[in-house]
């Protein structure tokens, strides 16, 4: 079956190209936006499997977007376009449920292998972990007892773990940048299992793929990214 995939810029040919390179990889394009608000109208409609965007975008920008599409529909899988690589805004659309991003100057073949990669629970990509860990650099040297997001830094370092153990060894070494068949052959166990243990994972911390599950375990003081 067809990864369905939603398009969403407001730039006609650049829309064109996208779909042609998407297309010849064999995704399905289900519907075209040039606005953030059609982009959701399509969403709705179609419900695709995942949505590649742009940030900026009239009506409403592909930040926001994002999150309207991730609280609505935390299945659909969201791939951010950039004309920048600007920090603020990977963060902001990471925060938002985001699970890659690119620069629109990036080739072709590597927005293919991206979109390939997040329809298929793929890697986490180095850039996505050096965004995540940017994102929580700063509270690092936070004191004990001042809030990090909704809840003291403390207690969310405390906080007893969902995870088995097992599960947590498997989500550090994704979180390392490890594949699907590196983990496997890491820990001796079959890819298959790994995958089971994944969707274990993804389950008890409320996350949609791997971007989401590091993102959140990270929060909570599970894993750590080096």
């Amino acid at each position: 079956m067809k990864t369905r995939v939603v398009l969403a810029d407001d730039h006609q040919l650049l829309r064109q190209a996208l779909r042609r390179s998407l297309e010849d990889a064999d995704f399905e394009i289900v519907a075209e936006a040039g606005d953030g608000e059609e982009a959701i109208r399509c969403v709705a409609a179609t419900m695709p499997d995942l949505v590649v965007l742009d940030v900026t975008m009239p009506v409403l920008d592909g930040v926001e977007a994002t999150k309207r599409i991730h609280e609505r529909w935390p299945s659909v899988a969201i791939v951010v376009l950039t004309m920048h690589a600007e920090d603020e805004l990977k963060a902001r659309a990471l925060r938002n449920g985001a699970s890659a991003f690119l620069t629109k100057d990036s080739a072709m073949l590597d927005l293919v292998s991206t979109v390939r990669a997040v329809a298929q629970g793929e890697q986490l990509s180095a850039e996505m972990a050096q965004q995540i860990a940017r994102q929580f650099q700063p509270l690092v040297s936070v004191p004990t007892g001042t809030a990090w997001g909704d809840e003291p830094r403390a207690e969310r370092a405390t906080s007893a773990s969902p995870l088995t153990a097992r599960e947590e060894e498997i989500l550090q070494l994704i979180a390392d940048g490890r594949s699907t068949p590196e983990v496997a052959r890491e820990l001796f166990i079959s890819a298959k299992t790994v995958k089971n243990h994944l969707a274990s994972i993804y389950a008890k911390l409320d996350a949609r793929d791997r971007t989401q599950a590091v993102l959140s375990a990270v929060r909570s003081g599970i894993v750590q990214l080096h």
